[in-house]
């Protein structure tokens, strides 16, 4: 397996791309204009306490006020209060904690009038972006994340990620833990920390460390609400993690970010700085690697797959709906339930890259075609789960009903990344699919006239559509003949729209 991330910048973004084995997992826009990212932490102001929800209502300078739950408040929500006080006022001078005075937890199941006032200052951490009509959630339980740890301020626990299945390294890890933890401060080990040396978490740690006590310096003369701890940008924190050994190449076309991003991986992974790549080229970074290509056939309402199958992505206010259909297909398969399988697999692992793609997060409804055999039913729930182990986003899959539906709720943290894949009609004043789609229906249904045997078969399409097939070396068509051995000739039509298309043989219409 081979990971890429492709990373264009421009004026007023940076998009990443990220790659495996070529092909489009995930897609991210940082914009310079969005203050609110999850991890960010805010020096702000309780605007007014609801006893109906159990939260209140924050104000952290968004439009909408942020929502802050009960249950969002941390144990030790008294002792960070009385912290942010102090500091604000300028008593305290020591950040460490390791002197700081705990108070004593707050209930579990309390009410948020006793433990929040209106006007009341608060450190809170933004964990879901404003989404929609609705403000920022947030929580005033807070962690900084590092490499190899995250620092939860005024807690006492260590927490090794359930990933690392070993209890040899999970024992050895904690007695690390133990040894370099600093007062006042519990530590969350992430899965990447398997096998790393006390050195390695040290330093991560202190960094983690030093961090807090720079936003702590902020808090005497922050204003109401402002930002004191800003996540580090998206391509050091998509690194941080995601980065692994499996990585070949990270390409970027901005020199400046370029040297960013070289700097951080010698801090994480020096072994890796090699493979940082600025990209200087006339042609686009993403039309190079063939990003915007899949970007145009993978956003659309109707997904293509393999073998003439296609998925028809739905959504609505409270849920997404995916249906799989099997298209007119040929297949090797013996039956029905075969050909459901089969369809069903390779639907599976389609939909398990459109919901990182699009970070789609909420209820995620899956029709599947109907499988009357249990043990296929399994195979299939099985397939998906191991399909979307790599997701980050904490999801939960539910086994087939009897319908043969998949009920799936996936994190949602951030708005769902929605591009718009449809064009000008340049024939009217409409919109119509992007051409590249219809390309790719043109040799779809190809693929399935050479597998009924025909030859001598005639193409017959708008100028504009025969000139890209045609045109340039190797043309569209000369890969088809390579790959087919069967020569296509393409009639360019005038009279045809813009995405129109037909097959014929000896002049008669085949379909």
């Amino acid at each position: 397996m081979n990971n890429e991330l492709i990373i264009r910048s421009s004026s007023t973004s940076v998009d990443f791309a990220l790659l495996k084995d070529g092909k489009l997992i995930e897609l991210h826009k940082d914009e310079e204009d969005n203050q609110f990212s999850v991890g960010d932490i805010f020096i702000a102001k309780i605007r007014k306490t609801v006893s109906g929800l159990n939260a209140a209502f924050v104000n952290v300078g968004y439009e909408k006020d942020a929502f802050l739950h009960y249950h969002d408040l941390g144990p030790q929500l008294p002792t960070l209060l009385k912290f942010v006080k102090r500091v604000s006022t300028g008593k305290l001078k020591d950040f460490s904690l390791k002197n700081f005075p705990t108070e004593k937890d707050i209930d579990k199941n309390g009410k948020i009038a006793d433990a929040v006032k209106s006007n009341q200052s608060i450190l809170v951490q933004v964990v879901k972006e404003p989404i929609s009509t609705k403000g920022p959630r947030i929580s005033s339980e807070l962690s900084i994340a590092g490499r190899y740890v995250v620092l939860v301020p005024f807690s006492d626990r260590i927490s090794i990620s359930q990933k690392i299945e070993s209890r040899e390294e999970k024992a050895r890890l904690k007695r690390l833990m133990q040894s370099i933890r600093p007062k006042g401060f519990g530590v969350i080990v992430r899965t990447v920390a398997e096998g790393k040396m006390v050195a390695e978490l040290d330093k991560d740690l202190q960094n983690l460390v030093d961090r807090w006590t720079a936003m702590c310096k902020k808090l005497h003369n922050a204003h109401l609400p402002s930002k004191v701890l800003g996540e580090m940008n998206r391509a050091s924190s998509m690194l941080r993690d995601l980065f692994n050994d499996s990585f070949t190449n990270i390409c970027v076309d901005d020199e400046t970010l370029y040297y960013q991003i070289k700097d951080y991986l010698q801090e994480i992974a020096p072994n890796k700085e090699s493979i940082v790549k600025l990209y200087q080229n006339t042609v686009p970074i993403y039309e190079k690697h063939g990003i915007e290509r899949q970007i145009k056939t993978s956003f659309g309402k109707t997904v293509s797959m393999s073998r003439g199958a296609y998925l028809v992505i739905e959504h609505t206010e409270a849920l997404h709906v995916i249906d799989v259909n099997s298209g007119n297909r040929s297949s090797k398969a013996k039956s029905q339930e075969d050909t459901a399988l089969e369809v069903n697999l390779i639907a599976a692992t389609e939909i398990a890259r459109q919901l990182r793609l699009r970070d789609m997060g909420g209820i995620i409804v899956v029709d599947f075609i109907d499988m009357g055999k249990a043990e296929n039913r399994k195979k299939l729930f099985n397939h998906l789960r191991d399909e979307m182990s790599d997701d980050r986003a904490k999801h939960k899959i539910l086994p087939p009903s009897k319908f043969g539906l998949i009920q799936i709720t996936r994190q949602r943290v951030r708005p769902e990344m929605n591009i718009k894949t449809r064009e000008k009609d340049p024939n009217g004043d409409g919109e119509i699919e992007a051409p590249i789609s219809v390309v790719n229906r043109i040799q779809a249904d190809l693929i399935k006239l050479f597998k009924k045997d025909y030859k001598k078969i005639t193409l017959h399409t708008h100028p504009f559509i025969a000139a890209f097939l045609t045109k340039g070396f190797p043309s569209v068509r000369s890969k088809w003949f390579l790959e087919h051995k069967k020569w296509v000739k393409i009639m360019p039509r005038d009279a045809y729209t813009y995405l129109e298309y037909r097959f014929t043989k000896d002049g008669k219409e085949i379909r």
